[in-house]
């Protein structure tokens, strides 16, 4: 079996959302899912937040109930729940299972979810109020008795009961899209997540923000590139209702990442090119692709790998058929950037 992690990199799969599956599907899917993810050596799995899909906590809990090893990635929305409360979910995580997870903090996320729950914080004063939201957690899960008096949260003499052993304490991600969130990303000393451009024009991250740089990606590969977008075509179908949703999406969205995606769609309309934007544009999937044969899909990651992303988190496996030929591109990957 070709696992997904390697030596270079952690690897994580995503969870898939209840939006997308009948309800007496879903809770098999995401068993299924975390025993693929986990079996292909993934570090964690992202479990997504929104006003539009069940709770990440209790899928959370169901991830860790059904595998050994595997760390949920928990998206946290500051404006769900208190900092505190987090991190008492954390605690009680760690205390139940004795296991760790992995936190991706969002500085705001679909606009109109933010309207809805009254909030109309500019774009980079989210950054502001995620940086204090996390710092607050943080500082309790490492046992601080935490005091802040922030532009957003006030605490004081703050601390964590049950206590989180240091090692089971939480590891940190955030986006690093906008020049804000990556600054927010070095506040808060986590690793920040991009949506990459294609390889090569790519910029070279090697510059020692210590806890690292990562892409969100999904990666369809086969022996040969027709095979390959055959498979991505079936899964991926052009959508008019779909490229309209996405249309409205920007509309409303002051999302960077978002933006810079859509862009893109102009400048890089031939589909046969390995880095794929049709399911973000016919709105299935919120990454870009690559799409080819093994040797051609492993460069590409090969040239992320070797501009400084040690983080790949890969979207909703279609199958575990589909986690085995990712592996093999991990695998020529590392093979690629061993041989320098």
């Amino acid at each position: 079996m070709e696992q997904l992690g390697t030596s270079l990199v952690d690897v994580f799969s995503t969870c898939p959302q209840s939006k997308d599956l009948d309800r007496n599907e879903y809770l098999d899917a995401v068993i299924r899912i975390s025993q693929w993810s986990e079996e292909f050596g993934c570090e964690g799995m992202l479990v997504y937040t929104d006003n539009g899909i069940v709770d990440p906590w209790a899928v959370s809990q169901v991830v860790l109930q059904n595998t050994t090893k595997l760390r949920p990635l928990v998206a946290i929305q500051p404006m769900y729940m208190h900092p505190y409360w987090v991190a008492k979910n954390i605690a009680t995580l760690a205390y139940l299972h004795g296991r760790s997870i992995f936190l991706n903090m969002l500085a705001g996320g679909f606009k109109n979810d933010l309207i809805a729950l009254g909030d109309n914080t500019p774009h980079d004063d989210r950054y502001i109020r995620t940086v204090e939201y996390t710092n607050i957690i943080m500082g309790l899960c490492r046992g601080e008795t935490v005091t802040l008096q922030g532009k957003y949260y006030n605490v004081e003499n703050l601390k964590l009961v049950p206590a989180i052993p240091e090692e089971v304490r939480p590891g940190l991600l955030s986006s690093g899209s906008s020049a804000a969130g990556m600054q927010a990303a070095r506040d808060m000393g986590s690793i920040a997540i991009k949506y990459p451009k294609p390889p090569g024009e790519e910029e070279d991250v090697r510059d020692g923000h210590a806890p690292g740089y990562g892409v969100r990606i999904g990666i369809i590969a086969r022996e040969t590139a027709d095979e390959a977008w055959k498979v991505a075509l079936e899964r991926f179908p052009e959508d008019r209702k779909g490229q309209l949703m996405h249309q409205l999406a920007m509309k409303v969205s002051d999302s960077s990442w978002h933006t810079q995606l859509s862009v893109r769609h102009d400048e890089d309309g031939n589909e046969r090119s390995p880095y794929w934007l049709g399911p973000f544009q016919n709105y299935r999937t919120f990454c870009p692709y690559l799409v080819g044969d093994y040797g051609q899909v492993a460069a590409l990651v090969a040239t992320y790998i070797q501009s400084g992303y040690k983080t790949f988190i890969l979207d909703i496996p279609a199958s575990r058929d589909a986690l085995t030929h990712q592996g093999v591109v991990f695998r020529e990957a590392e093979k690629i950037v061993n041989a320098g």
